[in-house]
């Protein structure tokens, strides 16, 4: 039986986040690493309600379109629907464009 991830482009991400010294990228690194079946899914309404004007946001998984985002936030998540992407516009970034960005990891929330 194989443990972990099979898919490529997650377990590069993962071994990225393990690199960083900050244990921000730590904690998701491990979140990452879940099992299909226990993976994060996280709608659009959820960060509607849980964020505020210019907050940026990390959902270790796949952002779901439903519902919409009423303020200015960025969403850095693993994977976005197609509905999703479309709402967010360019406010939706990878994990990976957010660790450049902001490799201290400061002022970021996870959504889960």
């Amino acid at each position: 039986m194989k443990r972990g991830t099979t898919n490529p482009i997650k377990k590069a991400l993962i071994v990225e986040l393990e690199r960083s010294k900050r244990p921000v990228w730590k904690v998701i690194a491990e979140k990452l690493r879940k099992p299909r079946r226990k993976s994060i899914k996280v709608n659009l309404w959820k960060v509607n309600k849980l964020t505020s004007d210019g907050d940026t946001v990390i959902i270790p998984g796949k952002v779901l379109g439903m519902g919409e985002v009423e303020h200015n936030v960025t969403v850095a998540a693993f994977s976005f629907s197609e509905s999703a992407r479309k709402k967010l516009g360019k406010k939706a970034i990878t994990i990976a464009e957010l660790l450049k960005k902001n490799p201290e990891g400061k002022n970021i929330k996870i959504i889960q």
